[in-house]
């Protein structure tokens, strides 16, 4: 469910006509729920209100500071994956006992950082990084309190790009060698071993992955507390999907899935941490774009768009789903016409859809991307000097910019001309 609905023929932003921010912002643009990112994150929570908890949002799918401001004031943790992330988290006010470090690169200096600034864990990925961090906070004369993720090998049926927890995937150690990982962790002394950590994956449409490797940590669970462990929480991270076409099977419900953790590990007493990250923002946003051309093609129409593949890399990237929406609402038995969407970036993988059935569009139209606040603004680039769009959050009938659109002296002007060429003449044209 979102709060993006056609009120008398206009598509709203809960009760903001969305041509109303077109207007004041211009186009491209992304445009937030905050009723929507509400509802979502709440579902999260009461899923698990059977015991202790904590739904730390995957700020990697949406990382603006009014969207983390907005769910940690709702009681969220948040799980960065670097540290520029845990910065972010920082700045919007998060405290660090909110915040899990995840991710297979961490540095020393962001170990350092979340050390010293406040941390909740850190889900170690491997034995080398266990080593480092061990030093680091040995340094500081602290103990960095992990969880030690593993990968169960356990198919998540989704797509190869995002899939994490097969044995050929780069995340965590081998369940299989887990317990020997937990005795080395347990002889370190800048280590603390709190718990388990487990991401299989992203956009999961199905429960069965899960079921699969919860059971596998309620297993391993028993095995390390009989090795003199102390396990007191189990991050199972996120992944579950949302619906991006009309036509998919809708995924599991939050409820579902929070029924699914207290049945595999709710008997464990362990405090659960959860990190969606899709399912809370997904849906909660649009990419907003206006029509440029429509041109006619040797054997097919193409809706060339101001969007481009470096505002929505996920089509181009992963072949992903958006619907897309005309902003005006057309007549009932309006008849369709299809179209090739793109966008105006000199590369033909800039595409959003092939043979899009949409009612007739014409220059200056405006068209909405559904299910755009995951993954979106957040993967954005300047490619071809295109500047980063403006997104924006609504709250009943009120919006506000919460990232504003650079100008090309902005972006220019972040390059600097080594003085060695500052004087050196540009060479006149040859004759």
């Amino acid at each position: 469910m979102d709060h993006f609905t056609y009120i008398k023929g206009q598509l709203h932003a809960e009760d903001v006509p969305v041509s109303a921010i077109a207007d004041a912002v211009g186009t491209p643009f992304y445009v937030y729920s905050t009723a929507t990112l509400t509802r979502h994150f709440k579902l999260f929570d009461e899923a698990l209100s059977w015991g202790p908890h904590l739904v730390c949002f995957a700020m990697k799918s949406n990382s603006n500071q009014a969207i983390l401001k907005l769910l940690a004031d709702l009681g969220a943790g948040m799980d960065v994956v670097s540290g520029g992330e845990y910065a972010r988290a920082r700045a919007a006010g998060v405290p660090g006992d909110r915040i899990v470090f995840s991710g297979v690169g961490k540095t020393a200096d962001e170990m350092r950082m979340a050390l010293t600034g406040g941390i909740r864990q850190f889900n170690v990925e491997s034995e080398p990084e266990m080593q480092r961090l061990s030093a680091v906070a040995q340094g500081l004369g602290m103990q960095a309190p992990i969880t030690i993720r593993v990968n169960p090998d356990v198919d998540a049926k989704t797509h190869e790009k995002i899939a994490t927890g097969k044995s050929e995937n780069k995340f965590g150690i081998p369940i299989s060698r887990a317990r020997e990982v937990y005795a080395q962790a347990a002889r370190l002394p800048g280590i603390k071993v709190i718990g388990i950590d487990v991401h299989i994956g992203s956009q999961l449409t199905e429960l069965e992955p899960f079921e699969l490797a919860y059971a596998k940590v309620a297993e391993l669970t028993r095995h390390l507390r009989a090795d003199g462990h102390e396990i007191t929480r189990l991050d199972l991270g996120g992944g579950l999907g949302i619906p991006y076409a009309r036509t998919n099977e809708a995924p599991p419900l939050p409820t579902d899935y929070g029924a699914l953790i207290q049945r595999t590990v709710g008997d464990l007493g362990c405090e659960i941490e959860i990190e969606p990250g899709r399912l809370i923002s997904g849906n909660a946003g649009l990419l907003v774009s206006e029509v440029i051309y429509v041109k006619q093609g040797e054997d097919r129409q193409f809706l060339i768009l101001d969007a481009a593949m470096n505002d929505l890399i996920r089509p181009s990237m992963y072949g992903a789903y958006h619907d897309i929406v005309p902003v005006r609402e057309a007549a009932p038995g309006t008849p369709t016409t299809p179209y090739d969407i793109v966008g105006p970036v000199c590369e033909s993988g800039d595409t959003f859809a092939k043979s899009r059935e949409m009612v007739p569009l014409t220059e200056g139209d405006l068209v909405a991307f559904r299910s755009a606040g995951a993954y979106g603004a957040v993967m954005a680039s300047e490619y071809n000097t295109r500047p980063l769009i403006p997104e924006v959050l609504v709250h009943g009938d009120q919006f506000a910019v919460i990232r504003q659109r650079p100008s090309f002296d902005e972006i220019i002007n972040r390059d600097t001309i080594p003085a060695w060429l500052v004087d050196t003449p540009v060479p006149a044209e040859q004759e």
